[in-house]
């Protein structure tokens, strides 16, 4: 390990600490190397993670804006579903050797300290809290307490690191038992409401007022699989079949194709061409899809024919945006022209937006296309989409729209499904997870 991390960090003596100028498409500059722009991308995007973080917590930040303006006052929020992608980032800033593994222990520490004693409910965490205080920030009026998608992002990230720390010093294996404490603590069977489906929400305040059902298909699946695999409080096989499956009808049974790609569960309300594609990251920066089936689908396959559908709208193009193309495509949950958007491909869903992480966080997927879309980005609109933090958030060249903006949740993606490409890091660590097994053996998974 040691000559490994010494090879990588030279590495990043020439990559990172000599960055080169991002470019602006001119043809008199110098290009970097493939491998070295998919280093400087990964390194610049890790440290939204790092450099970016709230410092009482550590954790991720929800959002950053690089011209310091924060119209509802946020900038020390912090997000649980987002600080999970974040955790599973510094293990790659580890392995790259962005930082030492005395640093990433070190703030891994400060991250558990403030889970152990930040606002929780049942178990489960909230979307968001104060960075400085552990307080819920309330998502919305009635959503101020437990977020049970959001706590298992956060899980899926707890267990990938005790999984990395469990074998190492003293020190490792302490940080090691006390996530196994928080995760053993999360009540999922709470969450059911005595139904044999998942509720979203919690709250001291209002109970189950909000009363959203999560079913599938969407990004949730990372939910039941830890809910099923839970060592204390775990969830009848049921409720994944007649919850999340709906009683078999989330399988896609029809022949139709989008682009010559059939996916093979139905996803709300647009089944032929598929919802935004972090539904194909979320649940898969741990749970390794590349062999995953279950008697819904080959979810390597479907995951793969999303993106495909995806960027396959885009460089068709129906509804005639510019700087659409086979080079730049990407739609997905975002920042928008006009706030906040699910953007996907349909005439309804499409607003002219790309989100970089649509497609950088589908290089497991589609290799070859996601890596020609970063080059474009960074060779062609060059520091109008690119900064400190890596690419920023969305952007639209039909509006003239380049906001230097960042969002957790869609930053953490890059950094850990563009190091499952490299060498499955994430992907190995989860999967070693005794109870994960156990949970996916359960529902009926082969893996």
């Amino acid at each position: 390990m040691k000559y490994y991390l010494v090879f990588v960090t030279l590495a990043l003596l020439v990559t990172v600490s000599c960055e080169p100028k991002v470019g602006n498409g001119s043809e008199d500059e110098g290009k970097i190397s493939d491998d070295s722009l998919f280093n400087l991308v990964q390194y610049r995007t890790f440290q939204y993670f790092w450099d970016g973080a709230e410092p009482t917590s550590g954790l991720a930040r929800e959002r950053y804006h690089v011209d310091g303006e924060y119209p509802q006052d946020d900038r020390n929020v912090v997000t649980s579903g987002g600080g999970g992608f974040g955790v599973m980032a510094i293990l790659v800033g580890i392995e790259r050797g962005f930082i030492s593994k005395e640093e990433g222990v070190e703030r891994l520490n400060k991250i558990v300290e403030f889970l152990e004693k930040a606002d929780k409910f049942h178990g489960a965490f909230p979307h968001w809290w104060h960075g400085e205080t552990g307080k819920v920030k309330p998502f919305s009026e009635k959503d101020d307490g437990g977020d049970l998608v959001e706590t298992a992002f956060m899980v899926q990230g707890l267990l990938t690191v005790r999984q990395y720390l469990r074998d190492g010093d003293e020190e490792e294996k302490a940080l090691a038992n006390r996530i196994d404490d928080l995760w053993k603590a999360v009540d999922f069977n709470f969450y059911r409401n005595e139904r044999d489906v998942l509720l979203w929400h919690w709250s001291p305040n209002y109970g189950w007022e909000m009363n959203h059902e999560v079913r599938g298909y969407n990004e949730c699946l990372i939910m039941y699989v830890l809910a099923a695999a839970s060592p204390t409080h775990p969830i009848p096989t049921e409720t994944y079949h007649q919850g999340w499956a709906r009683a078999g009808e989330i399988k896609n049974d029809e022949d139709h194709e989008a682009y010559g790609h059939h996916l093979s569960m139905v996803h709300n309300g647009n089944p032929e061409k598929g919802g935004p594609l972090f539904w194909a990251h979320y649940s898969y920066l741990g749970l390794d899809p590349r062999t995953l089936k279950d008697e819904y689908a080959d979810y390597w396959e479907h995951n793969t024919n999303h993106t495909l559908i995806n960027r396959a709208w885009c460089v068709e193009n129906p509804l005639g945006y510019e700087g659409y193309g086979p080079q730049s495509w990407g739609l997905t949950s975002s920042y928008s022209v006009n706030g906040y958007s699910g953007h996907a491909p349909a005439e309804s869903r499409d607003k002219g937006v790309i989100t970089p992480t649509a497609a950088l966080s589908s290089m497991p997927y589609t290799p070859e296309y996601s890596k020609e879309t970063m080059r474009y980005w960074y060779d062609e609109l060059g520091d109008k989409l690119f900064g400190k933090f890596g690419f920023y958030d969305a952007f639209s060249e039909t509006e003239d729209w380049f906001p230097q903006r960042y969002l957790a949740i869609d930053q953490g993606p890059i950094v850990v499904m563009m190091e499952n490409h490299r060498s499955g890091l994430l992907w190995d660590l989860f999967m070693s997870c005794p109870e994960v097994q156990e949970g996916l053996d359960k529902l009926g998974f082969e893996y």
